[in-house]
């Protein structure tokens, strides 16, 4: 144990004079980070809330309640596993878990999904390497795997309306800066800790004008990058109450500046988020009959988690397409891989991981194969989202895909020749606009970066290598647009990994034991 908390410190805390000093995150000699802020007190969020029970917590290893072996003569074994999935499910819940349903070694066509929908319920294969059972997609469109109880809609981060009938309040500060876990509201009576909020940040044209977002135009029509008078909603949990001030469990990934909402950015409260809790997949291979399709002609998705402190790990996902969806909140993903052989065919590229939720952590995960997005976080997305020690081979790349997702962290990826991408995507897809803001490359190894400035925030691109790339607004003949902030470029930074320092300083050396690989 004592060798292992010597590696830790080796792992998150390297010595200032092995590496730099990055300008925005240092470390005192006390071992704390210390954080650089801008004029008006923005800074990098603190990420560590990433992952399953909010980070720092080992995911559980669920007893076996049931057993599916190989049958001679099945051709089709959908019925049997979730018949297997069903039967656990109707145990009782005993600290929060009902059961796993293990699969015996060998291959399991399935034509259909195979859905999870009670919390506490795990499907695992057998052996840790994850291919020793094998579901092989045939038959129909499907995806091999759902986690969804289809109860919660409508909920978590996104771009929508908001509810007229829940209770709300309003938010009264001129200006919230990105990681601040605090604000004020004009009356806090009928809120308390514990209580799950929204967000809620109004669109408004002046400040479309601002992000300079009015003006886009493709084949000679507008294009809407983000509808005014909708909002950008961020799912919260209230920690403390201090008269009229509040304060979050998690910090905020964006700035709500009263000039550009009109002073009208409110909070609803939403208890009543019943979102399906401890379910996993795990030590899987799931295959899929080559598709050197377009994503658009897809037959079969690897995994679509759409829950609430879940998990997966130890997944190969081989020659799936737009692999691994997310949705919900604090969900860890461990040692999933995809990798793609099929040429995708197309200009309009699949995402493999596309992690549309928050508190997402994606840790020594892969993927391989080219012409495709390794990753795109869809509108609306707001952070903290984590990739740690990803690998990702091919020429693909890696952006917040579109409309205004915040706060995604890349700590320590390898892209030998793909690329990170904080971009304006400008008029591209349904304009798509601005993608991405207050999000961070830390450490990693890639061929090159886009790396841009909306206005009024930053992206930060620090400790990185790779090629700088400066590009215009797609469309756009001329004109290259600000560059966000290279801090320490073609020189990594210390500490180590991000994730971790924060979640040591956090939570202390047991909560990064923890999560170990």
């Amino acid at each position: 144990m004592h060798y292992l908390r010597f590696i830790l410190l080796l792992l998150v805390l390297i010595p200032a004079g092995l590496f730099s000093q990055s300008e925005w995150i240092g470390i005192e000699t006390n071992h704390q980070l210390i954080y650089k802020t801008s004029d008006r007190g923005d800074k990098i969020m603190d990420f560590s809330h990433a992952g399953y029970r909010g980070g720092g917590v080992a995911l559980p290893d669920v007893p076996v309640k049931k057993t599916v072996n190989r049958i001679s003569g099945i051709s089709d074994y959908t019925d049997l596993i979730q018949e297997a999935i069903d039967e656990v499910s109707a145990l009782p819940l005993i600290e929060g878990f009902r059961g796993t349903v293990l699969l015996a070694p060998g291959k399991y066509p399935c034509s259909r999904t195979l859905t999870i929908k009670k919390d506490g319920v795990v499907l695992r294969g057998s052996g840790t390497d994850s291919k020793e059972s094998v579901i092989v997609m045939q038959g129909d469109k499907h995806t091999a795997i759902v986690l969804n109880n289809e109860i919660s809609r409508g909920t978590g981060n996104r771009l929508g309306t908001v509810d007229t009938n829940k209770f709300s309040f309003k938010i009264t500060d001129d200006y919230i800066p990105a990681g601040a876990s605090s604000f004020t509201v004009e009356n806090a009576l009928g809120l308390a800790s514990g209580d799950n909020i929204e967000i809620c940040k109004p669109v408004t044209e002046k400040w479309i004008q601002f992000m300079e977002m009015d003006n886009l135009v493709r084949d000679g029509k507008p294009q809407t990058w983000i509808k005014e008078g909708s909002y950008i909603i961020t799912e919260r949990v209230v920690a403390a109450i201090d008269g009229n001030r509040i304060t979050l469990t998690v910090p905020l990934a964006d700035s709500y500046n009263s000039r550009f909402t009109d002073g009208n950015t409110i909070g609803v409260v939403a208890n009543n988020v019943k979102r399906l809790k401890n379910a996993g997949v795990e030590n899987l291979q799931i295959e899929s009959p080559h598709q050197a399709v377009n994503h658009s002609d897809a037959l079969y998705y690897a995994l679509n988690i759409q829950g609430e402190d879940c998990w997966a790990r130890d997944i190969d996902c081989i020659e799936t397409m737009e692999s691994v969806r997310i949705g919900g909140r604090k969900i860890t993903l461990e040692r999933v891989n995809v990798i793609r052989k099929a040429l995708h065919e197309g200009a309009s590229k699949p995402a493999e991981f596309a992690p549309n939720g928050g508190q997402v952590l994606v840790k020594d995960c892969s993927v391989e194969g080219d012409n495709i997005w390794f990753v795109a976080v869809g509108a609306g997305q707001t952070g903290p989202i984590v990739f740690l020690n990803c690998t990702f081979k091919g020429n693909g790349r890696i952006e917040g895909h579109q409309r205004w997702s915040t706060g995604m962290l890349f700590d320590n990826c390898i892209l030998p020749d793909g690329g990170i991408d904080f971009k304006n995507r400008g008029s591209m897809g349904s304009g798509h606009g601005w993608g991405t803001a207050w999000s961070v490359a830390w450490n990693c190894k890639a061929k090159n970066y886009v790396n841009q400035l909306p206005p009024g925030t930053y992206n930060w691109v620090i400790g990185s290598t790779g090629e700088r790339m400066r590009l215009p607004r797609p469309f756009d003949k001329e004109g290259l647009l600000p560059e966000g902030i290279f801090d320490s470029h073609g020189t990594p930074v210390s500490p180590k990994s991000l994730y971790l320092a924060q979640l040591k300083e956090r939570l202390g050396e047991d909560a990064i034991i923890s999560i170990l690989y």
